[in-house]
C-alpha cells in the first residue's frame, strides 16, 4: 500500500503494546485456587483475553472462550479476581519489543498518538504508567470510558472526537478481531500485529489493511517528516 499520514494513531493496549497475559494468568489461577477449582494456565488465558476482565473471569470459570458461568459463582469469583489484579497489574507484564521505538518514531515525525483498550481505567492507567508509556499518549480511552467497548466503534469515535480528527483520517493499531471490527465500523484504517491475542485465530483471517510483526515496521507504511 502507498504510504500515508493519518491525523492520529490510536493503539490498543493488551496484546499490542504490552504482553499482560502473565499477570492475568496469575490472577486467574489464584482465583481458581480460592474457589477450589482447577487452575487454567497461561496458554488458556492467552486465548481468552481481549474483552475485559469480567469476560476473562467468565471464560475462566467455564474453561472456554464461549459460554457463561452460573451467576452465583460469578458473583463470588469476580471480586476475588479484581482484588488480585489490583495488586498484580504490572508485575509480570512487559512491553513488546519495538513498541517504544515505534511510538517514538511516530512522535518524532509529527504523529499524534492515543491509546484505546477494553481494560478498565483503574487497571489501564497504572499499567501504562508502570511501563513508562502513559505520557506518550494524548488521550487514553479505557473500557469504562464509554457506554460500549470494542468491537463497538464508540470508543474509537470518542477518541477521534477528543482529538478533533475525522475517523477516515485516523489509524488504529491492534491485534484482534475486536480491533478490526471496531476500526471498520468507525471508519478507521486498521493495522494489526501478528503476536497479540486473537482467541487462537490468525489475525490475517480478518483482513486488516496491514499485518506487522513489529512496531519497527511502521516506517514502511507511514510517511516520515
Amino acid at each position: 500500500m502507498e504510504k500515508f499520514k493519518p491525523g492520529f494513531v490510536l493503539i490498543d493496549l493488551d496484546g499490542t503494546l504490552i504482553d499482560s497475559v502473565p499477570d492475568l494468568a496469575y490472577c486467574v489461577d489464584e482465583m481458581m485456587k480460592q474457589l477450589d477449582m482447577p487452575v487454567r494456565g497461561e496458554d488458556a488465558v492467552r486465548d481468552w483475553v481481549g474483552n475485559g476482565v469480567q469476560r476473562l473471569t467468565e471464560r475462566a470459570l467455564v474453561n472456554s472462550v464461549d459460554g457463561m458461568p452460573d451467576q452465583d459463582l460469578m458473583d463470588k469469583a469476580y471480586p476475588i479476581f479484581l482484588e488480585l489484579y489490583k495488586d498484580n497489574n504490572a508485575i509480570r507484564s512487559s512491553v513488546y519489543p519495538g513498541v517504544l521505538e515505534g511510538i517514538k518514531w511516530m512522535k518524532e515525525n509529527g504523529y499524534r498518538v492515543g491509546c484505546v483498550t477494553n481494560k478498565a481505567e483503574a487497571f489501564t492507567v497504572p499499567l501504562l504508567k508502570d511501563k513508562g508509556l502513559y505520557d506518550l499518549f494524548e488521550v487514553v480511552v479505557s473500557g469504562d470510558t464509554c457506554a460500549e467497548k470494542k468491537p463497538h466503534p464508540m470508543p474509537l469515535l470518542h477518541a477521534a472526537k477528543l482529538m478533533g480528527v475525522e475517523p477516515e483520517n485516523a489509524l488504529m493499531l491492534g491485534d484482534s478481531q475486536s480491533d478490526v471490527k471496531a476500526a471498520r465500523a468507525a471508519g478507521f484504517h486498521i493495522f494489526c500485529m501478528t503476536y497479540g491475542y486473537n482467541h487462537g485465530e490468525d489475525i490475517r483471517d480478518y483482513n486488516p489493511d496491514v499485518v506487522m510483526d513489529s512496531f519497527m515496521e511502521l516506517p514502511n507504511y507511514l510517511v516520515a517528516k
